[in-house]
């Protein structure tokens, strides 16, 4: 990336909306709610050949103090710190309001470059107040609309022309690559050793996941305060933990579904859902200090079925006085309440002190490191043989199940196939001493195992019997 770009503006001018065709795809969440984006979000951006990192930012607003309004504008206020340039955007249907004159200081008290972007230009409504923006000093204003895509080519030529062409386009090196630590000639970034590992954090609202996130990376990077749902959408972070690549993803609190009603909150927990789902390893932080209420089993049990790594962070551990009775406590109810993955990893954590970060790290890589464990053929089938001589399948109608062989089908997470004479009949009970067994003989504790039963072939069906 040759430069950062930020997008500044009041609320709901339409910031994530070009944010999301910068980037060219949808990242930050649209909604005709003022102020939706309440994080700073970074991601790639493009333009034509102009390549950049681009910031989508919240909504400018006049406040002071310890609000949560202030504390978003503080967080658009280091955005700007970091840019390189700033597009100031105003709705030209609304025309130019006082805030959108309060904030043109801000601007030029920051000695960052700017360019006035006139937004929803499309149609009549937009004219007056884009002829108005030139009051505001920046020059002439870019008429753009990033709902529909247009006056993007006068946006590349006013980024160019702002920055100089040295600045905008950066020089071109070749980049040597070194194929003794990719380990393959020709290797595609993102698909190899040193990928980022994918780590979202999940939890009820209010449970303490921006805080975690803040102090794993070292900065106040995510807004954070006493009132409940604050993030709204999925911000990812990229990070280095020991020289380990990570791509990290803050979430929307997960309410229970009956009481998601507003459709800003549903497109939030859909946000949320996505991110897990695309994740590896999922952080779901419990509040140690109210844990393992009915939500978050529902959460652990949706990472669970989605097959996902899972590590449990006990948070707010700051505020527990007998710690060693309460983490007793809480792994007996964990082998209890989530009999779906056996040995899972609970860390206690504060992400107001640091206490048990790099506790919660290990847990993540040696979880990591199961869920992608791949297992011989021929030690699963000597394994096979001896579970069936110790505890051999029950006989269902006067008839005995034979299982014949298993293998490894896949990783992320361990699944398994066996062949079975009668699979419907095999009993769930004993499925599940299969997959009990298999934890324990392979090391495979704390990631989900997924075993499926098919019918072994009959060499012999469809011929003809010989007389």
């Amino acid at each position: 990336m040759t430069f950062k770009l930020a997008i500044i503006g009041r609320p709901n001018v339409g910031k994530s909306t070009l944010f999301n065709r910068l980037v060219g795809k949808r990242l930050a969440l649209v909604d005709d709610t003022p102020g939706v984006t309440r994080d700073r979000r970074q991601a790639a951006g493009s333009l034509g050949e102009l390549s950049f990192e681009v910031i989508d930012t919240a909504g400018l607003e006049e406040a002071a103090g310890a609000s949560l309004e202030a504390r978003m504008r503080a967080q658009t206020e280091r955005a700007i710190e970091e840019a390189d340039l700033c597009l100031f955007m105003i709705d030209a249907r609304a025309g130019v309001t006082p805030s959108d004159r309060f904030f043109t200081g801000l601007l030029r008290k920051s000695g960052k470059p700017v360019i006035l972007v006139a937004n929803k230009v499309e149609g009549k409504a937009g004219e007056a107040g884009y002829f108005e923006a030139f009051s505001l000093g920046f020059g002439d204003p870019v008429p753009i609309s990033a709902e529909h895509g247009q006056g993007l080519a006068d946006l590349h030529d006013a980024i160019v022309a702002a920055l100089g062409e040295e600045r905008a386009f950066g020089e071109k090196e070749e980049e040597e690559v070194d194929f003794e630590e990719t380990g393959e000639e020709g290797e595609e970034e993102g698909t190899g050793p040193n990928r980022p590992l994918k780590i979202a954090i999940v939890g009820r609202p209010n449970a303490g996941k921006s805080t975690l996130l803040n102090h794993l990376i070292g900065e106040e990077r995510l807004l954070t305060g006493p009132e409940a749902g604050i993030t709204r959408d999925s911000i990812s972070i990229d990070w280095e933990w020991k020289g380990r690549k990570i791509k990290l993803f803050d979430t929307a609190g997960l309410r229970k579904k009956a009481k998601v009603q507003e459709k800003l909150e549903k497109l939030s927990v859909a946000d949320g859902l996505r991110a897990m789902q695309f994740a590896e390893i999922v952080v779901i932080l419990f509040d140690a200090t109210q844990p393992f209420e009915k939500q978050d089993l529902h959460i652990a049990d949706l990472v669970m079925r989605e097959g996902r790594a899972p590590v449990i962070a006990l948070s707010k551990w700051d505020l527990v006085e007998d710690r060693q009775a309460t983490l007793a406590e809480m792994h007996e109810k964990a082998e209890r309440l989530l009999p779906q993955v056996k040995g899972l990893k609970l860390v206690p954590v504060s992400g107001l002190t640091g206490d048990g970060i790099d506790k919660l790290m290990q847990a993540i890589f040696e979880v990591h490191e199961a869920w992608n464990r791949r297992i011989a053929t021929a030690a699963l089938n000597r394994w096979l043989d001896e579970v069936v001589h110790r505890h051999p399948p029950p006989a269902v109608s006067g008839r005995r199940i034979r299982i014949k062989y298993i293998a490894q089908i896949k990783t992320r997470p361990p699944t398994f196939v066996a062949a079975c004479s009668r699979p419907a009949s095999l009993p769930d009970a004993y499925s599940r001493y299969m997959v009990n067994a298999l934890r324990e003989s392979f090391d495979l504790w704390g990631t989900p195992i997924r075993l499926h039963l098919r019918k072994g072939e009959n060499p012999y069906a469809g011929r003809a019997r010989k007389r």
